[in-house]
């Protein structure tokens, strides 16, 4: 789907906190009580205790340093170099969703950019309207009918469920990065390795103004996270659009006398997770 605001999950060690701050970006922040089944809620506090400390010790002084010294130009070089990577990705899973004419879109935004754009550092295609799309693995297998899961904070990576763990797996497989470590040599490793540590910091030095608003907007950050990552999951494997519910059985129980469902309409189908309207969602402002 287009958009304007992007979460970014590569399988990159120190991206916690990256991946936890974003998940607000794009989710609506609305819940229903008692909605949720956390029966991992002690590891999964520990977990983020854990990344919230990696954040507050390593990546965030980065990122501060590296907001401190990058011209804005560069910056946003590369941030759109980064992006373009991750187009690769996008336009596979594309496929892998059978969403065609996006599939002809993504692919073409990654070479116009990695020609015109010089590798990428110029978004060409977002100035000829070809918007960025956000697809990944874990939206793949959720398309298909996997089941999320319960929810799962991961060291380092942070927020995710059992899909999305496996969706870490076929991400990494999409990213040409990858293929640059394994078969590159040492010097192509390293290469890899530092630009993966520059991508982490600039999605970090981005998502600093989204981090104030979670620490400060929140009264629990734990539950104003996970809540965030299951709206922002579920917005993006339906691309955004209310689904069906096909439940028959479910219908007959939910029904007024004038045949709809309280506070739904058009059929929609209550996840737990919120409206998943593009309007009912909290748009803030992120890297490509």
């Amino acid at each position: 789907m287009s958009m304007k605001c992007t979460t970014f999950q590569n399988p990159l060690i120190f991206s916690s906190l990256v991946i936890s701050i974003t998940l607000a970006g794009c989710a609506s922040t609305a819940t229903t009580p008692d909605d949720h089944s956390d029966p991992w809620t002690g590891w999964n506090h520990g977990t983020q205790t854990f990344n919230d400390h990696l954040d507050k010790a390593v990546i965030k002084p980065l990122a501060q340093g590296y907001d401190w010294i990058t011209p804005e130009f560069v910056n946003e070089g590369i941030t759109n170099f980064f992006s373009n990577i991750n187009d690769v990705g996008v336009t596979i899973n594309d496929l892998l969703q059978f969403k065609v004419t996006q599939t002809g879109m993504d692919a073409s935004r990654f070479l116009i950019n990695t020609t015109a754009g010089v590798a990428g550092f110029i978004d060409v295609a977002d100035m000829i309207n070809l918007p960025k799309h956000k697809e990944d693995f874990g939206q793949t297998l959720g398309y298909w009918g996997v089941p999320s899961g319960n929810y799962l904070v991961l060291p380092f990576f942070g927020p995710s469920s059992p899909r999305d763990a496996v969706g870490l797996v076929g991400d990494a497989l999409f990213n040409p990065l990858t293929y640059v470590s394994v078969f590159g040599g040492a010097a192509a490793n390293a290469v890899a390795a530092g630009a993966r540590v520059v991508d982490i910091t600039d999605q970090r030095d981005h998502l600093m103004t989204t981090e104030k608003i979670i620490d400060e907007g929140s009264v629990d950050r734990y539950d104003f996270i996970r809540n965030s990552y299951e709206q922002n999951r579920e917005y993006y494997i339906h691309d955004g659009e209310p689904f069906e519910n096909s439940d028959p059985d479910q219908n007959d129980e939910s029904t007024d006398s004038t045949g709809t469902t309280p506070g739904a309409s058009n059929g929609t189908k209550d996840t737990g997770v919120g409206d998943k309207k593009p309007g009912n969602t909290l748009k803030l402002s992120e890297p490509k």
